[in-house]
């Protein structure tokens, strides 16, 4: 990997790159990619390891796929970048018109922005200034549910769960919300009536206090890998309606196929007032995120005191983005991904359940292309990684989740190989130590 040998770039990781959730002293081992190529890693000593995450659950084509790197080409060629504050270009234009074309009905608005965390951001000042607008600034909080994950900015971390989280240290300074008790009754269990009590009661008490509603559809993310009954969904859109509270959707993890559905939202129907869509988005190639209103939304916005809409990112709308995310978008809806998802949740969730009978282990669960192993302890990060690279595999696990949501172009074999690194290392791991 030139310029440096191998050796060269870890000693300067090590003196200057501050890696996400990781410590400057001391810090976890880190493996250099010199190149990535379908589901494959290739690393800097020439190792090669089947990617299971696709790269945080955005790379859902897999790496240098030749359409998105076409798109990008063509793109840069024109222009990379131009500011969108009273200019517009065609790659942010068709994209606009074909993700309002795609999202559930009535998203007729979309803001484009940075990353999935400014999405959120935006979203909660959109459902904040609509309420400014109709000169009702008391309802200035919101409702949302344990065991949630929405981003690492103050307005995301507000909505993330408070005690499992992993922001509870800046509690003190974050905008206090309401939370009700995560969902008990699975994706696919039986449904129960009092799952949605808590969340009632909140609504039903505080709705004069609350702008909205934010919720990551069918499957929390980061916050717990954990599928909750569409039923509840439902419930939470009527309660919704009912109380006039906004409902927000977070759907930069699960957007784009992810659950089996081109979105969460619709294994309950449900049309959110307003959307929050990243990381699949470009296919993993750019950083671009969008939320997505609806009419109702934006116009009483534009109609308000500001008479504009408070925001605007430097790199919103970027062209060579919006030129990936065409690409990438036009990709999944020309092949056959539904049909791929679903041999994937049926293949995880055979070769996974041998992880059941093993005593550290808690539950297992999989939908559309996650397949998620819960121990009782967490993991031992730095040892489980060596013995995943160990064995040609990249996983990232997380507390006391070992997780897989691999591209969707993976083929059978190779979901094997990720399937069996996750059973047989989970065999080995007794959780605790580092």
């Amino acid at each position: 990997m030139p310029p440096f040998a191998i050796e060269n770039i870890l000693e300067l990781d090590r003196r200057h790159v501050w890696h996400p959730y990781a410590a400057m002293v001391d810090p976890p081992p880190v493996f250099p990619v010199a190149a990535a190529h379908g589901v494959r890693l290739r690393l800097a000593d020439g190792r090669e390891l089947i990617d299971g995450m696709s790269s945080w659950w955005a790379a859902i084509h897999g790496y240098n796929h030749p359409a998105l790197n076409a798109a990008m080409h063509e793109q840069i060629d024109r222009m990379a970048h131009v500011m969108f504050g009273g200019l517009t270009h065609g790659p942010a234009v068709a994209l606009a018109e074909q993700l309002t074309g795609i999202a559930p009905a009535g998203l007729a608005s979309v803001f484009f922005c940075d990353s999935g965390s400014v999405a959120v951001e935006v979203a909660i000042k959109m459902a904040l200034q609509y309420w400014i607008a109709l000169d009702r600034p008391e309802k200035n909080r919101l409702l949302t549910i344990r065991g949630g994950y929405h981003g690492d900015t103050f307005g995301a971390m507000a909505v993330c769960d408070p005690v499992t989280g992993m922001h509870g240290m800046f509690r003190a300074h974050l905008t206090p919300h309401f939370f009700a008790d995560r969902p008990t009754c699975r994706f696919d269990g039986p449904w129960d009536e009092r799952d949605l009590e808590s969340f009632r009661q909140l609504i039903t008490v505080h709705h004069d206090q609350l702008a909205g509603v934010i919720l990551e559809p069918i499957l929390q993310g980061a916050g717990g890998m954990w599928p909750y009954h569409p039923e509840y969904l439902r419930g939470v859109a009527r309660l919704c309606e009912q109380y006039d509270v906004l409902l927000i959707l977070d759907e930069i993890a699960t957007g784009f196929g992810r659950t089996g559905r081109l979105f969460a939202a619709e294994h309950a129907d449900l049309r959110p007032d307003i959307l929050c869509l990243g990381k699949a988005l470009t296919g993993g190639c750019m950083s671009l995120a969008a939320t997505l209103a609806t009419r109702r939304v934006s116009d009483t916005i534009s109609a308000g005191g500001a008479g504009v809409f408070m925001h605007g990112p430097t790199f919103m709308a970027n062209p060579l983005a919006c030129a990936a995310a065409l690409a990438s978008v036009k990709l999944l809806l020309g092949s056959d991904w539904q049909t791929r998802v679903r041999a994937m949740e049926a293949q995880m969730a055979r070769e996974l359940a041998p992880c059941r009978d093993l005593p550290q282990v808690a539950d297992v669960r999989t939908i559309g292309a996650v397949g998620v192993v819960e121990l009782h302890r967490p993991v031992a990060m730095r040892r489980i990684t060596r013995r995943f690279v160990e064995r040609g595999v990249w996983l990232r696990p997380f507390g006391r989740l070992v997780y897989i949501m691999p591209p969707y172009i993976i083929t059978a074999d190779d979901l094997t190989r990720l399937t069996t690194a996750m059973v047989e290392t989970i065999a080995e791991e007794q959780g605790g130590a580092a």
